[in-house]
């Protein structure tokens, strides 16, 4: 089964913390000392190989330098739009790199790169009884998490021409958008509205994940381009701003978007605390956020998977039965016995971010 996962921080990762993503994930781990705040890693290509993840979003992912981000990590922590623009850069030029110099890991900007990564992947379906089987392609879209970065909103295309298609106006509050976790009434600034036009313009896909409440509704009401949320979970599971109401999304599924769950245990489990025991939190526990957004919406067309695994959080804090990110697979086995049909565990696992995409990609 091809799997897609909606968000991951590979290159973010990689410049803060060294980790090389082509490395096997035994050396990373032996490599490293024990970071409550970081975590055990889960993420490197050749795991995302082993699990059959065939096409990711990566983030390019920058911090606003308050005490509070700073406390958990200094690394990449932008003082200004500058610095913001600087070390996002450097990641998309990361994705760039590995692009260029790795015959299996292909950049996807187009419809084409998407085809591409996906018939590598058929043609090693195909050869399944072969001895020797080919490596199909790893796709990598670029992901910009928080939007501080483009420094005004006419330097998109700028980015938009070196690969960007994805856009989280916040993480925290940023110039575009309010910032989930404060300032609950306040919504897009001007500024944001402005950007939403260029953005639509290009076809950029907007990403409402850490948006405020005040500003996700307003983004469905005024952005004219395609919309998702890449890693949040329902609201009704997991009560607090960081995630998505009924409302919301509903409203995401009439504009045919599709919800990413996110798989770290905090937000699987109620009240669960990052450091708890893992064993506390299951397979079952992903299935019930998935279930509920397909009971809410009556059909399996509107989730997928956005683990950010890796992102502030290692294989501490993800459900029991998973390890690495090569352990995707097994929400699919969960979903089998539970009843769920092929067809829309097919959905969730991958075509419904493969369709955005689809819809959204230029040629």
């Amino acid at each position: 089964m091809f799997i897609v996962d909606a968000h991951l921080d590979i290159a973010y990762n990689a410049l803060s913390y060294g980790r090389n993503p082509l490395l096997p994930l035994d050396q990373i781990r032996a490599q490293e000392k024990p970071d409550f705040h970081r975590g055990t890693a889960t993420v490197t290509i050749p795991e995302l190989q082993k699990g059959n993840v065939g096409l990711v979003f990566g983030s390019l992912f920058v911090a606003p330098a308050t005490p509070q981000a700073i406390a958990w990590n200094e690394q990449l922590m932008y003082h200004n739009p500058d610095e913001a623009h600087r070390y996002a850069m450097q990641q998309l030029d990361l994705y760039h790199r590995l692009a260029d110099e790795h015959e299996n890991i292909c950049l996807v900007t187009t419809r084409t790169d998407l085809e591409r990564v996906l018939s590598s992947h058929q043609k090693q379906a195909e050869e399944e009884e072969k001895p020797e089987k080919s490596t199909p392609l790893l796709g990598i879209v670029p992901l910009m998490e928080g939007a501080d970065p483009i420094r005004v909103p006419e330097e998109l295309e700028a980015w938009y021409e070196y690969g960007l298609r994805i856009i989280g106006l916040a993480w925290d509050d940023t110039r575009y958008a309010a910032g989930a976790w404060r300032n609950h009434s306040a919504g897009i600034t001007k500024e944001g509205y402005r950007l939403l036009e260029v953005m639509a313009e290009l076809g950029v896909i907007l990403d409402v994940t850490h948006m405020s409440e005040t500003a996700v509704l307003q983004a469905l009401d005024a952005y004219e381009g395609p919309i998702v949320a890449t890693h949040c979970n329902p609201r009704a599971l997991i009560p607090t701003p960081r995630h998505l109401t009924d409302l919301q999304i509903r409203r995401l599924a009439e504009r045919d978007g599709v919800i990413g769950i996110v798989l770290y245990n905090v937000f699987l489990r109620p009240h669960h605390r990052k450091g708890e025991p893992k064993e506390h939190v299951t397979l079952d526990h992903i299935v019930a956020h998935i279930d509920h957004i397909c009971q809410l919406l009556g059909d399996a067309t509107h989730v997928g998977i956005g683990s950010d695994f890796d992102g502030g959080f290692g294989a501490e804090d993800i459900p029991a039965e998973m390890d690495s990110i090569a352990d995707l697979k097994l929400i699919a086995n969960r979903l089998q016995t539970l009843g769920y049909e092929p067809q829309h565990i097919a959905n969730i696992m991958g075509e419904n971010w493969i369709r955005i995409l689809r819809n959204a990609l230029p040629t």
